[in-house]
């Protein structure tokens, strides 16, 4: 940016757009999605009025569409630099910013909105929903009771508050929003789907016809018939009609599948690039090199293999914060070149310096997520697994838990479960057992040349034997025994995966071995997985 940006007459420039044959057209391309035709027009238009930032700022929204969001946050910046007081923009920032999983930034500009701006109200559900990305859960609900109190007929508001209420332990309230939300719009999927992701509620005959009514309506989108199969799954799953609730499961996966387009060699050819580079005279040589702060204890491994519960165990204990899934070493490990395989090679040319700001940057941007001055916080990231090395190198004094469960129950879990981003390699069989290998591969390799560095917890002996892998896990953390770490389901913290009503129950054998009455459908599992079918349980 520029120190001094120009001078406009804001007010007259905005009233000039409105009148614009060319950005009118390019207005309405941008409506319907016709981007080559909207680029045309807006390039060499802002190439005559580059201080155009009505233009600006629908190149930014083109930019963000297509992919390039550093192209358009800076376009976006450009444009509040020119016209300070241009609150669509800054709205528009705002959004990128959140979607980038910048929440703190978000609602830095949001406060920035008159509070009584046609503007600001517009992008209530936006500081809502950033709230809730940075814990502030409460303030996030009030906002989304005040803005269906003024207008109750919005299904997806009722449905994001009752996402909120089940994240804070409030189910019974957060049931009744998200029936109030399926009263209003009968075809709505994901709000079937998340009663159906309490693992709480077991559908009435008129649930199971009501969702098989809205499968089978007229126009019905592709997002409310994935969601739809994952919850008439559950419901048939748990009526014991296995057969009609694979169907479903099988659909549903089958659709994800496709649109995301997982490629397991990239999974398979990152690790091996990590195994072949994180080699014990890899760490030896930079020993003592990074970050040191004590505080960060990571919780990784496969998604639906325990980590929630662990995560909850150790959030019980006096000296231990658990907050949630956190982005911000996958937003670092984008940062180091990992969308364009840079990644992991890059690591070993980095200097002393550099490593040690890499661990400093994590503990800073983590830092908004935390409520409490305990000295230890909690990042369960699943998929960090891919990146122990990372973390070894860059907080070599931070703990990292590998919570494992047994391949076939967590392959069939992770199937039967539509996550509302990412897990791309979830939703086929093959892809799933490919992963797992992968991941097991890599835990035992940081096992070989950083011995002792990662601790695993086996769900199911964790079940089996609750105190004895409780004492273990503390003391591998380096904690001290404590009692209320055991009566985990008490606690009453916020928790926003998949497994929150699980966790608020004792510890029970119920869903070990689910799994077996649909094996038979497993054999694609069975195969990909290969040797860690039967090694995946090696101690660390």
């Amino acid at each position: 940016m520029t120190e001094h940006a120009p001078t406009i007459d804001f007010p007259r420039q905005m009233a000039a757009a409105a009148r614009n044959p060319d950005l009118l057209r390019a207005g309405r391309a941008l409506v319907e999605n016709d981007l080559p035709v909207a680029e045309g027009l807006l390039r060499p238009y802002l190439k005559r009025r580059p201080l155009d930032v009505a233009a600006i700022r629908m190149m930014a929204e083109l930019a963000a569409r297509v992919g390039r969001v550093a192209d358009s946050e800076h376009l976006l910046r450009r444009a509040l630099e020119l016209a300070p007081g241009f609150d669509a923009a800054r709205a528009n920032l705002a959004t990128l910013l959140h979607r980038q999983h910048r929440a703190a930034e978000a609602l830095a500009l949001l406060d920035q909105l008159a509070r009584d701006g046609e503007v600001a109200g517009a992008h209530q559900n936006l500081r809502a929903a950033a709230l809730g990305r940075i814990g502030g859960y409460r303030e996030a609900i009030a906002i989304y009771r005040d803005v269906l109190g003024r207008g109750p007929g919005q299904p997806k508001v009722w449905m994001s508050l009752a996402h909120l209420l089940k994240t804070v332990g409030d189910q019974a309230e957060a049931i009744d929003a998200y029936r109030r939300a399926i009263a209003i719009a009968p075809t709505l999927g994901e709000a079937w789907w998340s009663l159906a992701n309490l693992k709480t509620v077991e559908f009435s005959d008129a649930d199971l016809a009501a969702m098989t009514a809205a499968l089978e309506s007229d126009g019905l989108e592709s997002s409310d018939r994935l969601h739809l199969h994952f919850a008439l799954g559950k419901g048939h799953e748990d009526r014991g009609a296995d057969e009609t609730a694979w169907r479903h499961y099988a659909a549903g996966n089958a659709q994800r599948s496709a649109e995301l387009g997982h490629d397991p060699a990239r999974v398979t050819a990152l690790v091996d690039r990590s195994i072949a580079l994180l080699d014990a005279p890899f760490f030896a040589a930079r020993a003592g090199q990074g970050h040191g702060a004590p505080d960060p204890i990571f919780i990784l491994g496969m998604p639906r293999a325990g980590s929630t519960l662990v995560e909850q165990i150790l959030a019980s204990h006096p000296l231990v914060e658990g907050t949630m899934e956190l982005p911000d070493l996958l937003s670092i490990v984008r940062a180091l070149g990992g969308a364009d395989q840079a990644y992991p090679d890059i690591l070993a040319s980095l200097d002393p310096d550099r490593i040690a700001a890499l661990g400093r940057d994590y503990v800073e941007r983590t830092r908004v997520h935390r409520q409490t001055d305990k000295p230890f916080f909690i990042d369960k990231m699943p998929n960090n697994w891919a990146h122990a090395g990372l973390i070894r190198l860059i907080l070599p004094n931070a703990r990292i838990i590998d919570a494992r469960r047994h391949p076939l129950a967590c392959g069939f879990s992770n199937f039967k479960q539509h996550y509302a981003r990412g897990q791309a390699f979830s939703y086929d069989l093959g892809h799933f057992g490919l992963y797992y290998a992968d991941y097991v591969r890599l835990m035992s390799h940081l096992d070989r040349v950083q011995p002792g560095t990662i601790h695993r917890v086996i769900h199911e002996r964790l079940v089996d034997d609750p105190e004895a892998e409780v004492r273990a896990l503390l003391a591998a953390i380096g904690l001290d025994f404590d009692p209320a770490c055991l009566r985990f389901h008490e606690n009453k913290r916020a928790v926003r995966t998949a497994s929150s009503e699980q966790v608020r129950r004792p510890i029970s054998r119920a869903g070990l071995d689910q799994y077996k009455r649909f094996e038979a459908h497993l054999g694609p599992l069975k195969a990909a997985l290969g040797a860690a079918l039967t090694d995946w349980n090696v101690a660390s």
